[in-house]
């Protein structure tokens, strides 16, 4: 795994090894080496790998795309879990890990936003509300007369 997303970062980079090898401060056939899994980089050159690509160390390490899907390592913070499908009555299944993640448990309320252009998103209803309120809050204090 770590041998095939070092190589795929570099491309999607666009650098040479010379060149990542030069922001690692290693040589290029060190590079060369991760990338053909004759050998693997200490965690300090796996931690700077993973800041050059703006990837997590796991993710370097253990990211693995979801059959037929050919993602490659998404960026910190963003996640792919994989393809559902939309049964008849419009439901679908949230992949186990994005559950996990998230912390959505049976019986949970989710909010479904929708942008014409990016897409569909899921919000935890009690951080929607929360979210609303604070903007509700700095509407009200914006629109009232200042005390004096």
């Amino acid at each position: 795994m770590f041998k095939d997303n070092l190589l795929q970062l570099r491309k999607y980079k666009q650098l040479t090894q010379e060149e990542l090898a030069e922001k690692v401060g290693v040589t290029r056939q060190a590079i060369a080496k991760w990338e053909s899994g004759e050998t693997m980089p200490d965690l300090e050159r796996s931690r700077i790998l993973a800041d050059i690509f703006e990837v997590s160390l796991d993710d370097l390490a253990n990211y693995e795309p979801a059959e037929n899907e050919g993602m490659g390592v998404p960026p910190k913070g963003k996640h792919i879990f994989g393809v559902v499908t939309v049964g008849d009555k419009g439901q679908i299944v949230i992949p186990a890990k994005a559950r996990k993640l998230f912390s959505i448990n049976t019986g949970d309320s989710l909010v479904v936003l929708g942008d014409e252009s990016q897409g569909i998103a899921l919000v935890k209803s009690e951080s929607f509300m929360q979210m609303a309120d604070i903007i509700r809050q700095s509407m009200e204090n914006a629109n009232s007369p200042q005390k004096r």
